[in-house]
């Protein structure tokens, strides 16, 4: 498989981000305008909050290739984790995590710059690639990510 180079990467992901808009043309008006585009949760894709702190310590635990779009607002220390629009029960037990409801909108900026303290640490690819929503969970997680038992990984 052939990788793309990162500016087509991070256009195809802005693409992606705008078809998942109601209204994509209005998005880009805030864009170009610096300001933040709302994109409800539940067609595209379901939101998961946490603080920055544990989203580091998560995308630490969690491999790289393994990462869907993660968005954060450096202002308040809050994160976003775009997951699959299947998404069930998987976080219901997870403390530091609420899950926002279909149709709670979430305000973006753009995939290629950051916008009002906002910014993506795992930028959309344009894939629709999500974390899996279990191993987020295991990462957030009391033990945080699963570890192979300690003769294994002599």
């Amino acid at each position: 498989m052939a990788l793309q180079p990162a500016p087509y990467a991070r256009q195809a992901g802005q693409d992606w981000l705008l078809a998942c808009a109601d209204t994509p043309a209005e998005i880009r008006s805030l864009w170009d305008g610096d300001e933040l585009g709302p994109v409800p949760a539940g067609g595209h894709w379901m939101v998961a909050e946490t603080s920055l702190a544990r989203t580091m310590d998560a995308l630490r635990r969690i491999d790289q290739p393994r990462r869907g779009p993660v968005l954060a607002d450096v202002t308040t220390g809050i994160t976003w984790w775009l997951l699959p629009p299947t998404l069930g029960e998987e976080l219901n037990d997870v403390g530091t995590i609420t899950v926002h409801p279909r149709g709670w909108v979430l305000r973006c900026p753009p995939v290629l710059y950051p916008v009002r303290g906002r910014m993506w640490l795992e930028r959309p690819d344009g894939t629709g690639r999500f974390t899996d929503p279990v191993l987020l969970g295991a990462a957030l997680g009391p033990g945080g990510a699963p570890r192979l038992p300690a003769e294994a990984s002599q």
